[in-house]
């Protein structure tokens, strides 16, 4: 297929009926398919075939969905850019010689192609709104709870959440209709929220709703991003929104927080990943430390490695309290930021993204960069709120993304407010 969207190729039909019945949904490679491999993006599991279907892959198919493959991602969902990958990058549908957002940018390139009707990815720190955002498309991060992890290859898991991708809100809201509610096979989700009805709150109506600016998410923004950003926002008000400046003074410490908890949960979670249970046979010889360590040289890319060294120092005897430790802190500093400012509005809008979509390896030398870039979306994940990207126009033939961020389980406000969006750009 055009633009390298899908690792594997497959058709998997579901049901006769449902309320996705006829319609087909792509699935990032780091959710479990039963029969059909799974490689999150690496070469550790280039040959991983799960012998079962994850919660929201059986949901999708007993509501009528056909599944059409599985799609590219970053390598274990590490990176922004879907140039990660063990097996090559894809790239953007809008502008081929740039990259599609990460780490679900197969799923972002599949749905801006064309080449499905909505997908699923995952969203760590950013993973589903980001290729959103640079693609051109809908993407939604639920509330942390909301939809089952069961069968999502972990890599930071008190952080992320699987979220659909579509071209229009409305069709993001009914696939997350299908695949929102309690799991009994994954103890962190909710009853609350599971009965909702989201794709009738893409109404469009924000006539007296109230929306908050956090002033931190524009600062230092591409001007070319904010212009677009204000121009949206003055076309609510014109709908009848109110808009006022909030403030999250913790985000300025949000991304380094993030990136010492994912890291650290990255090198505990990917432990397992040691050539016995998981991994490529290698030809090692000697003991056992150093056949497990030819495997991960061998099925983990440069920024694998990376987090997973870092994140091992930062919960390392000595350390634990000087960085992890500290990292929590702030995380319950963010939480307590966005409880405050969603108490003075409904909804908090940014640009998703604070730049244009990269050209292709354009970030990989720089990762500080790459992580930079995140700056808008992770402090989301870390207070496990839902966030919505929508797509506010163009910025030099580039798409520009709009977030939209709710309280939790107020999923059915982000998607009225994003309704709206879109029906202005």
């Amino acid at each position: 297929m055009s633009h390298d969207a899908f690792i594997t190729e497959e058709t998997i039909p579901g049901a006769d009926e449902g309320p996705l019945a006829g319609r087909t949904v792509a699935v990032k490679d780091n959710i479990s398919t039963e029969g059909v491999r799974t490689t999150c993006g690496s070469e550790m599991l280039a040959d991983y075939v799960p012998p079962y279907d994850a919660t929201v892959v059986e949901r999708l198919k007993s509501a009528g969905a056909t599944l059409v493959g599985k799609t590219n991602m970053d390598e274990f969902g590490m990176g922004t850019t879907t140039e990660t990958s063990a097996f090559g990058p894809t790239t953007n549908p809008v502008d081929g010689d740039r990259v599609p957002g990460g780490s679900s940018g197969g799923s972002a390139a599949a749905v801006a192609a064309g080449e499905a009707d909505a997908a699923l990815g995952s969203d760590t720190g950013g993973s589903v709104r980001c290729p959103a955002a640079f693609c051109g498309v809908v993407g939604i991060k639920p509330t942390y709870g909301l939809v089952s992890r069961y069968g999502l290859v972990a890599y930071a898991n008190s952080l992320e959440q699987i979220g659909p991708l579509a071209p229009t809100v409305e069709e993001a809201a009914e696939v997350l209709e299908v695949i929102a509610g309690p799991d009994d096979r994954d103890a962190t989700t909710h009853e609350e929220g599971a009965d909702a009805e989201y794709a009738d709150a893409a109404d469009g109506d924000v006539q007296g709703l109230s929306i908050g600016v956090p002033t931190e998410l524009i600062e230092g923004a591409d001007e070319r991003v904010v212009d677009r950003f204000h121009e949206t926002l003055d076309d609510l008000e014109a709908q009848g929104a109110e808009t006022h400046e909030v403030s999250l003074p913790s985000v300025e410490r949000a991304v380094q927080a993030y990136y010492v908890i994912a890291m650290s949960e990255a090198s505990s979670n990917l432990a397992r990943f040691d050539g016995v249970r998981y991994g490529p046979d290698t030809d090692a010889e000697g003991n056992w430390n150093e056949s497990f360590a030819a495997v991960r040289e061998e099925g983990f890319g440069d920024e694998v490695k990376r987090r997973i060294l870092l994140g091992t120092y930062a919960l390392s005897a000595g350390y634990h309290d000087k960085y992890y430790a500290k990292a929590q802190d702030a995380r319950a500093w963010v939480k307590q930021d966005f409880d405050e400012a969603l108490s003075e509005a409904d909804v908090l809008a940014s640009p998703t993204m604070p730049v244009l979509p990269f050209e292709l390896g354009e970030s990989l030398d720089d990762p500080l960069q790459m992580y930079l870039a995140d700056a808008n979306t992770v402090p989301v994940n870390l207070a496990n709120l839902p966030a919505i990207s929508v797509p506010a126009g163009r910025a030099d033939g580039l798409p520009v993304g709009l977030q939209l961020i709710g309280p939790a389980f107020g999923e059915r406000t982000i998607i009225r407010a994003a309704s709206a969006v879109e029906s202005s750009a």
